[in-house]
């Protein structure tokens, strides 16, 4: 109404402006003398994170050219898609996958991202004559022949404008012995796409490092370092491939973890530093603006046990994707490790970024993070760690050069983050710490430490596999089988064992010093109807023990496999000799049975 008062503007000039040390002098008086440096933590990367942030941190760094929001694709200023994943097996045509994918774009998906474990059984001519491909948003992974593959899409969807990307993504890390044809490969798969400008062809596959614990300044780094060997390797005076085609072909693929502010900062992050590098190749700010990200919940920090916490872990992990700049956004249903896909979990996952956007409204502003002291702060210290570490890595030889020590790192730092969650000095909520103690599980321990899909390098995989093996353990005793089974724990669970016992122990039963056996030993646990015993064995020894209980021929049967887990069960007597026979080590902390750590584990 025109006759309603109006307030007057609020200002804060009644307050004096106080100094960060005026600050610090509040929290020493407030600490009684201590020093205010206690109230810092440190990340995985060694970045400190101050107790407080103040505007003089802004003004310090001073201003900053390079563009920190997505390149907006929609009217929103903050749009992102929300894009589920579906992963099609090798013996599937699919078919089902992509029913299942029109029923979810018809729920709120905007996409589909299709992981395929077999590209050259898929049907993409389904495909086209069953989705809409002029406006759904459609990623494809592929593990071997992406040539053939975007060929065959391109056929089958004719002239269609099709928006995505493809991600290859041909399984462990390593550099293939027909590199050349590789390369040849994705160049041509980025001219055949050339005329999509929307459809990105060359993925830069930052979640393969994140997903193996990996920081965050070493994910941005290995996406630097990725990015520079596309742009030596696939420029092409012959084929008319220069720079700028290389690098709008180019997409990033990331992992998002439960660490919020940091997340928000690593994509920050991750635009300012494409900007510098692509700057250094003389290409446009349009070029670097034009950046598309695909951020997915990461799989390092999902939990088979009280898998529930899940939906909790992927809702801030889908907040810090949206508030961070991702394009477009995949959530992992929570039961994803041991369930097949079902209505239930993709329908609740694919609602997060739903009510993010809808209820939430965080696509309302266009970067919602600037401005802050502390995540400024932060994507300024993340950018010039993940430039340096990248710089490191040129100055040997590049990425593709330095691969073996770029993965020992990111390995060295997954075991400290084992030995941590170990000690309880990383928790993750219902594996280490508040477990559901009347648990009951929503599969078959045995068949999932038996199937090859079972994710092993996560970060609860060493808790989870030995509660597994101890649950089988207490159904197979209770049920007084005369049986015994034998459970491959893997070369790095040593240690882990170790750090875990000891916490479990009062501290004045804790051991003075780790007697460990020899490095690299693997641990199996030893299960029978009576008792679990914790053993190892060097690697020749349980490669002759298993062939022996599976009864594989040695000259003609093929290399077994020694991953983890690995179950491998037979007849009590058989499977006592055998243990005894190949030279297995019981192995103890300060004189503690396996079986009273595991009773403690149980809280029997």
């Amino acid at each position: 109404m025109s006759d309603t008062p109006r307030s007057a503007p609020v200002t804060f000039t009644e307050f004096d402006s106080l100094s960060t040390e005026a600050w610090q002098e509040r929290i020493r008086r407030d600490l009684k003398g201590a020093d205010p440096a206690s109230l810092q933590w440190h990340t995985p990367d060694g970045l400190v994170i101050e107790p407080f942030y103040h505007r003089e941190a802004l003004a310090a760094l001073g201003q900053q050219p390079t563009p920190q929001v997505r390149h907006t694709h929609n009217t929103a200023p903050n749009a992102w898609r929300n894009v589920p994943t579906l992963r099609v097996a090798t013996t599937d045509d699919g078919h089902a996958a992509v029913d299942f994918a029109a029923k979810a774009l018809q729920s709120g998906a905007d996409g589909i991202h299709f992981d395929l474990d077999a590209p050259e059984r898929f049907d993409v001519g389904y495909l086209a004559a069953n989705l809409p491909l002029s406006t759904a948003y459609l990623g494809f992974t592929v593990c071997r022949q992406p040539e053939e593959f975007t060929t065959r899409l391109l056929e089958a969807t004719g002239g269609t404008q099709l928006q995505g990307f493809l991600r290859y993504a041909p399984g462990a890390f390593s550099l293939p012995d027909d590199y050349a044809m590789q390369v040849h490969g994705l160049r041509r798969c980025a001219l055949l796409t050339r005329h999509l400008p929307n459809f990105y062809t060359l993925a830069l596959n930052g979640s393969f490092f994140n997903n193996r614990g990996a920081s965050a300044t070493q994910e941005l780094a290995c996406i630097l370092g990725l990015a520079v060997a596309y742009l030596e390797n696939f420029i092409s005076d012959d084929l008319d491939v220069d720079a700028a085609t290389v690098a709008s072909a180019m997409h990033v693929h990331v992992s998002i973890g439960p660490s919020y502010f940091m997340e928000i900062a690593k994509l920050r992050a991750l635009r300012r530093l494409w900007a510098t590098l692509l700057h250094a190749y003389g290409l446009p700010t349009e070029v670097a603006a034009a950046l598309r990200i695909h951020a997915a919940t990461s799989s390092w920090t999902q939990t088979t046990l009280d898998p529930y916490t899940n939906l909790l872990r992927v809702t801030t992990e889908a907040m810090s994707a949206v508030l961070g700049g991702a394009d477009s956004i995949s959530v992992t249903p929570h039961d994803s490790l041991y369930a097949a896909p079902n209505d239930f979990s993709a329908r609740i996952a694919r609602n997060v970024p739903i009510i993010l956007r809808e209820e939430a409204h965080l696509d309302r502003v266009a970067d919602p993070a600037a401005g802050s002291y502390f995540i400024e702060t932060l994507t300024d210290q993340l950018a010039q760690e993940a430039w340096a570490m990248f710089q490191e890595t040129e100055a040997k030889g590049g990425f593709l050069q330095s691969r073996g020590r770029i993965m020992e790192d990111i390995r060295k730092l997954a075991l400290d983050k084992f030995h941590r969650i170990a000690t309880g000095e990383q928790v993750i909520v219902g594996t280490n710490r508040f477990q559901n103690p009347n648990e009951q599980f929503d599969f078959d321990p045995k068949k999932l430490l038996r199937s090859r899909h079972f994710d092993t390098t996560r970060a609860a995989y060493p808790s989870e596999v030995l509660r597994l093996a101890t649950a089988m353990h207490f159904v197979r005793k209770e049920l007084q089988k005369k049986s015994a089974a034998v459970v491959l724990l893997g070369p790095d669970t040593i240690q882990f064992v170790h750090d875990l016992y000891t916490n479990l122990l009062p501290p004045d039963e804790r051991p003075s010093s780790n007697d460990l056996p020899p490095v690299g030993t693997l641990s199996v646990l030893f299960s029978s109807p009576d008792a679990a015993t914790l053993m190892y064995a060097n690697e020749p020894q349980f490669r002759e023990f298993a062939q022996f209980i599976m009864k594989l021929d040695e000259e003609n049967a093929p290399e077994l496999e020694l991953e983890a887990p690995l179950l491998l069960t037979a007849d009590l007597a058989t499977m006592q000799d055998a243990v005894k026979h190949f030279g297995f080590r019981e192995f103890t902390v300060h004189g503690h049975t396996t079986e009273d750590v595991l009773a403690r584990l149980q809280g029997r």
